[in-house]
């Protein structure tokens, strides 16, 4: 099955209490590229500038990841982001956004990426996200994430994406925010109820929690013993859920769990090293034998 991803590509500086890197590769659509690889071919449909390194392009074409829908600006400057972490990693500050190519994208699909069976639409404005929802011709399944941003100021457009995809992919503040609900459980119910057959709301290192019409399903995170740079966990989940999804052709209330299963395992690679650099190392073996670990560990391997 074919997996699409719409988002951003950029370059970050990212400060944790464990060091520095500047200009590192990042994104959401490149986090999430280089963790759904590991279960299946993605096209990525993204926006850069010129300065966008001929390096960065090889590497993740080597990753079985398809660039045709990369477009690059003659001229223009790659979106830039820095942010800082906390001593004890649990909350960040971002210095500087510089969206630069990415404030005035408009994704326009390749004509051979609008068959594509499994959709994830990164975090962008729900604008953006309906204008790639009506490009592609028969999806599978289409799941998008958000942010406080959009719900705050693009509520309506938000809401209006829920009717028309099959999950939501969000944090519990942003759940609680939408919603308006005290209670987790509450949220997820009612954004159901928006729409989306399936929401899963992540937890950080607490993981993650699956709302089906079927239940309401509590997963871990996987435990990680160094947690060096958490940048780009959330969009490595996502590339790895739905790489799962995509590999096993259909999404059922089985198939959901085991893709969050992989996602946390896939996001704890990521945490290991600053921006993208951990998660570019891995292969599929290395994933697997950390996936077996997990289930092991709750019991749940089949």
């Amino acid at each position: 099955m074919s997996l699409l991803v719409v988002g951003s590509v950029a370059r970050d500086t990212i400060r944790t209490p464990h060091g520095e890197v500047q200009d590192a590769l990042g994104g959401a659509a490149v986090y999430f590229s280089l963790a759904a690889c590991n279960f299946t071919p993605v096209r990525l449909v993204g926006v850069v500038g010129d300065d966008f390194s001929e390096d960065d392009i090889a590497l993740l074409g080597k990753r079985d990841i398809d660039l045709a829908g990369l477009q690059v600006v003659e001229g223009g400057r790659t979106f830039r982001w820095s942010g800082e972490y906390s001593e004890d990693m649990n909350s960040r500050e971002t210095l500087s956004v510089e969206l630069n190519v990415f404030e005035h994208f408009e994704p326009v699909l390749p004509a051979d990426y609008t068959d594509s069976s499994f959709v994830f639409l990164a975090n962008a404005s729900p604008a953006t996200q309906l204008s790639v929802l009506g490009q592609v011709e028969s999806p599978v399944c289409v799941m998008a994430d958000t942010m406080d941003l959009w719900i705050e100021i693009a509520r309506d457009e938000l809401v209006e994406l829920l009717g028309r995809i099959n999950g939501i992919s969000l944090n519990d503040a942003e759940a609680l925010q939408l919603t308006g609900c005290r209670n987790l459980i509450d949220a997820g119910q009612a954004i159901l109820e928006m729409g989306p057959g399936t929401v899963i709301v992540k937890k950080g290192e607490h993981g993650a929690v699956l709302f089906t019409e079927a239940g309401v399903v509590a997963l871990p995170a996987y435990p990680t013993g160094e947690v060096v740079d958490p940048t780009g966990a959330g969009d490595s989940f996502a590339g790895a859920l739905m790489g799962s999804l995509s590999r096993a052709g259909a999404v059922d209330e089985e198939g959901l769990k085991t893709a969050i299963a992989y996602g946390s395992v896939v996001a704890s690679f990521t945490c290991e090293g600053f921006g993208t650099a951990r998660l570019a190392e891995i292969n599929p073996d290395e994933v697997n034998d950390r996936f077996l670990s997990y289930c092991e560990s709750l019991q749940i391997c089949r």
